[in-house]
C-alpha cells in the first residue's frame, strides 16, 4: 500500500466513523419528541433529576449526552486530514459545496446549543421551543450529508479550471433528494437502535417500534435512488462491480438491522445500523477510485492530482501515528466509562 492510498483510507475511515458516531446523535435529536411517554410528558426522574433544580433532561437526549460533543472529534479529524493531505480536493470540494457545508455547520451549532440550553427552560412551552431547534439541528446535517453523497455519486458540474458551483437545480434534482431522504431516515433509525441499546425498557420498546418503521422507509428511499441510477438519472460509478457489491452490502445491513430490531436483539441491531451508516462513504470512495471527484461533464479529479507532495505526507504520517491512536483511545474510554443503560448507573449527565 502506498502512502497516498493509506491516507485516502484514513480519510474514508474518519468520515465513516463520523457518520456512525455522529449519525446516532442526529438520529436521537430528530426522534426525541416522539419517544416520550404515552401522556406526552417526560418521566418524573427526567424532570427532577440532574444537578439540582429546573426542568430535567429528556431521557432520549440523556442517552447521547456523554458522547455527542466527543463524536464530532471525528469530523474535526476528517477536516484536518482533508486540509493537510488532500489540499487540492479541499480547495475544489468545499467552495463548490459551500451552501451545504454552511447548512451542516449551522445544524451542528443549533443542535449542540439547544441540547445544553433546554434544561434551563422553566416551562413546558420553553422546552418545546428548544425541542424544535434540537430536531432541526439533527435533521439539517442528516439531510445535507445525504445531499452531498448524492451529488458526489452523480458527479458535479466542474468547469475548465477544475472548480464547480452547485445551484438549486443540482441539489433539488431527484437523485440527490432521494439520497438526502435515505440518509435522514437511516440516521434516525440508527438513533433509535442506539436508544434501544442505551435506554430503559419502556423507552427502548418505543425506539424499537419506531426504528423498524424508519428502516423500511430508508430501504424504500434507497431503492428509489437505485432505480434512478438504473434508468440513467442517478449515480455515475467508475467501478460498477465494486459499487454493486457495496450497494448489496448496504441492503443486507438494512435488512439485518430490521430483523434484529423487530426481535429485540439490540446489540446486533446497533451493529447493523453502524455498518449501514458507514457504507455510503465506502460507496463514494471505492465506487469512484482512483477518482476522488467526478464531473458530470466527464473529467475527474484523481488521487494523484488531489494529494499533497510526498515529503508533506511523511511529516503528516509521523503526526498521524500519534493523533489517531489518541482519538481511538478516547472513544473507547468514553464508551467504557459511560457503559450501561441510562437511569441506572448514570441518572443524568447535564
Amino acid at each position: 500500500m502506498t502512502l497516498e492510498t493509506a491516507w485516502l483510507a484514513l480519510l474514508g475511515l474518519l468520515l465513516a466513523g463520523y457518520f456512525v458516531l455522529g449519525g446516532y446523535d442526529y438520529g436521537v435529536q430528530m426522534l426525541h419528541p416522539f419517544l416520550l411517554g404515552q401522556d406526552g410528558r417526560e418521566s418524573r426522574e427526567s424532570r427532577d433529576g440532574g444537578h439540582g433544580g429546573g426542568a430535567g433532561q429528556n431521557p432520549a437526549l440523556d442517552a447521547i449526552a456523554p458522547f455527542f460533543l466527543g463524536n464530532e472529534v471525528w469530523l474535526v479529524a476528517f477536516a484536518g486530514v482533508l486540509f493537510g493531505a488532500f489540499p487540492h480536493l479541499e480547495g475544489t470540494l468545499l467552495p463548490g459545496l459551500y451552501p451545504l457545508i454552511v447548512a451542516i455547520l449551522v445544524g451542528l451549532v443549533l443542535g449542540n446549543a439547544a441540547i445544553q440550553l433546554r434544561r434551563r427552560a422553566r416551562s413546558a412551552r420553553g422546552r418545546r421551543r428548544w425541542d424544535v431547534l434540537i430536531v432541526c439541528g439533527g435533521a439539517l446535517p442528516a439531510v445535507c450529508w445525504g445531499l452531498v453523497v448524492g451529488l458526489l455519486l452523480r458527479g458535479v458540474p466542474r468547469r475548465a479550471d477544475g472548480s464547480f458551483r452547485i445551484g438549486a437545480g443540482d441539489v433539488l434534482s431527484p437523485f440527490p433528494l432521494a439520497c438526502g431522504a435515505t440518509t435522514a431516515l437511516l440516521f434516525a433509525a440508527h438513533g433509535s437502535a442506539f436508544l434501544a441499546l442505551r435506554s430503559g425498557p419502556e423507552l427502548a420498546a418505543r425506539a424499537r417500534h419506531l426504528g423498524a418503521l424508519l428502516l423500511r422507509g430508508a430501504a424504500a428511499m434507497g431503492s428509489l435512488a437505485l432505480l434512478l441510477t438504473l434508468f440513467g438519472a442517478g449515480a455515475s460509478m467508475t467501478n460498477r462491480a465494486t459499487s454493486a457489491v457495496v450497494a448489496a452490502l448496504f441492503a443486507a445491513a438494512l435488512a439485518a438491522a430490521w430483523w434484529f430490531v423487530t426481535r429485540g436483539h439490540d446489540i446486533l441491531a446497533f451493529a447493523a445500523t453502524c455498518c449501514a451508516t458507514a457504507l455510503p462513504v465506502l460507496l463514494v470512495g471505492a465506487g469512484h477510485y482512483p477518482y476522488l471527484l467526478i464531473s458530470s461533464a466527464g473529467a475527474g479529479l484523481t488521487v494523484d492530482h488531489a494529494v499533497t507532495d510526498g515529503a508533506t505526507l511523511q511529516i503528516l504520517s509521523a503526526f498521524g501515528v500519534l493523533v489517531v491512536p489518541v482519538i481511538l483511545a478516547y472513544q473507547s474510554w468514553s464508551w467504557w466509562a459511560f457503559r450501561g443503560r441510562t437511569g441506572r448507573r448514570h441518572p443524568s449527565y447535564f
